[in-house]
């Protein structure tokens, strides 16, 4: 199914279960909905089983935001408990929507104790209450973890999901994966009949040198070895340290709260030559939750340049995560650089990120779904290094195998019910109007603007593009953004490399410097050394420095390689 479709049959009220193979987007999907939802003055309530899935949607955990602490289960004497707890009689009484994110790793035992609270608050006995059920997540990923072992340990299997005749939505295009080669692996993993051409593919991967200048991210099954390997490598570089303490706004709990559901540090050590993962998106500033690179320097503002494996260069400032009140208004901001050590990450953190390259030990696979799980994280097969497998590392839950296919039939159902629909937006204004929101165009306009969604965020390199005309030289440049003059070349770098036609020439250099700058360049270029070379086939800095006896600073390298 394509995602316009799932769209469509979200926006008419129905429970709908979201799944599809990694890279599928369904995170995207759920963010539409929201988005789409808060334009409207509908408010959904978001959560996630764990605090790291939670983190990639905004949301809150499923046992904080249901005030079950540790449980699974809940007796009618708890829910009257919670029945007296006023912040929850509020909680619950402001939402119409539950989006319930990675339902892989949700048991049946706590499904089915949502279903009882909310029936509960709501004073109904529709299934949740009466609140549109949205779940979202792939059976073949991980699954609950459970103290002994179980029979029944999926969501699916629990009766409330039967009551709530959801609507399924099997997502089938793959936005991660551009190379047939991994997605046929992938394939074979998810069909449980794993061909010759896997084995010799994941053979082809066995202990192969990446084309990458840095050490990839590692990805390993336990704790235990991801800490041992990025503290030994980070004690390991002779550079200075540099240290990033965080910053917040709010409440003690609302600033633990960002700690315990997301990937963010109180305090980030970083020295040059560290390998580093980005852990959060920013579109507009190049990187997503889950872009690696390689620390190779600070700017003025002590601020780290990472160079992606991709080979981008960013200047990474602090992010803000954030907590929203029921009503969607932020009550507690947290500051911090929004990187962390990533020469190794466990497979289960790396749940929903794309890498760009990585190397895997498989050899310790404990989980059915922990293989599919990391070798899904990268795009390209050239991507991966593989360290070690074992029997279990391409297995997946037997059980899963076997209801696919039920899976895939009632998604073509659901195709083929909303194709037949003649009435959908005058059923998708009635979905809005029962939640209480707004079909008005004008408020809905306001509502974006308010939102900041009519008018996308304007990235940091925009806004620098947008006072060119407006200033005579690069300090002029610098001092209207409020940012060093290295920071201001960095980005006029990187909009000329995206803009050949970007006219920079009042800001070139009439010194001899520049001349000289200019003339190297150009005998390296003669001299052909791949060495000197960047992947993209640009002149690397450091031949040029060296060429220039160390005379000429690496800013002014820069703002000369500008105009070459």
């Amino acid at each position: 199914m394509e995602q316009s479709t799932a769209l469509d049959i979200l926006k008419i009220g129905e429970n709908v279960f979201i799944t599809g193979s990694a890279g599928t987007g369904k995170t995207y999907l759920i963010n539409e909905y929201i988005e789409y939802l808060k334009n409207r003055r509908v408010i959904p309530a978001i959560v996630a089983p764990t605090g790291l899935s939670a983190s990639h949607i905004n949301g809150q955990t499923i046992h904080s935001f249901f005030g079950i602490g540790i449980r699974d289960v809940v007796d009618n004497a708890f829910i009257e408990l919670l029945l007296s707890r006023r912040y929850l009689r509020k909680r619950f009484k402001s939402f119409d929507v539950l989006i319930i994110d990675e339902i892989s790793m949700v048991s049946p035992q706590l499904f089915s104790s949502m279903d009882r609270i909310l029936q509960a608050f709501k004073n109904s006995p529709k299934p949740f209450g009466g609140v549109q059920v949205i779940t979202s997540g792939d059976f073949f990923q991980l699954p609950p973890i459970f103290k002994e072992e179980t029979q029944q340990k999926f969501a699916w299997q629990s009766p409330s999901w039967r009551d709530l005749d959801f609507r399924t939505c099997y997502l089938d295009i793959k936005f991660r994966q551009d190379d047939n080669r991994l997605i046929d692996v992938l394939d074979d993993i998810r069909k449980g009949d794993i061909s010759q051409n896997t084995y010799q593919t994941l053979q082809s991967c066995h202990l192969k040198e990446l084309p990458i200048e840095h050490k990839p991210t590692r990805l390993y099954t336990h704790n235990i070895d991801v800490d041992r390997i990025n503290n030994f490598e980070l004690d390991k570089l002779d550079t200075p340290a540099k240290r990033y303490i965080y910053s917040a706004k709010g409440s003690k709990k609302h600033i633990e709260k960002i700690f315990n559901t997301s990937m963010v540090i109180e305090e980030l050590v970083l020295k040059k030559g560290a390998i580093v993962i980005f852990i959060k998106n920013s579109i507009e500033d190049g990187y997503v939750n889950g872009t690696t690179g390689e620390v190779i320097g600070f700017n003025r503002d002590k601020m780290p340049i990472v160079k992606t494996t991709t080979g981008d260069k960013i200047i990474v400032s602090d992010d803000d995560w954030l907590v929203e009140d029921e009503e969607g208004k932020n009550i507690a901001t947290l500051s911090q650089i929004p990187l962390r050590l990533a020469w190794a990450i466990t497979i289960h953190k790396s749940q929903g990120m794309t890498l760009d390259a990585v190397e895997i030990d498989l050899s310790r696979t404990f989980e059915s779904g922990q293989g599919y799980v990391a070798l899904s994280r990268i795009k390209n097969i050239d991507g991966l290094r593989l360290i070690g497998l074992n029997d279990m590392a391409l297995r997946v839950d037997a059980l899963i195998l076997k209801i696919d296919d039920r899976i895939k039939s009632a998604s073509q159902r659901a195709i083929d019910e909303i194709e037949k629909m003649d009435n959908l937006e005058e059923r998708t204004k009635k979905h809005i109007i029962n939640l209480g929101g707004t079909i008005n165009k004008i408020e809905i306009a306001k509502e974006k603007k308010s939102r900041g969604s009519s008018k996308p965020k304007v990235s940091t390199y925009i806004e620098t593009k947008n006072l060119i005309d407006k200033v005579s030289s690069i300090a002029k440049l610098a001092k209207e953004r409020g940012l060093g003059e290295d920071t201001i070349i960095n980005h006029l770098s990187r909009l000329k490399k995206e803009d050949k036609k970007l006219n920079l020439n009042k800001f070139k250099p009439k010194s001899n410097n520049f001349k000289r700058v200019i003339k190297v360049i150009k005998e390296i270029k003669l001299e052909k050394d791949e060495e000197s070379f960047d992947n993209d086939g640009s002149v690397r800095l450091k031949p040029i420095f060296e060429a220039l006896d160390e005379e000429i600073s690496y800013s002014e390298i820069r703002l000369a390689m500008l105009f070459v």
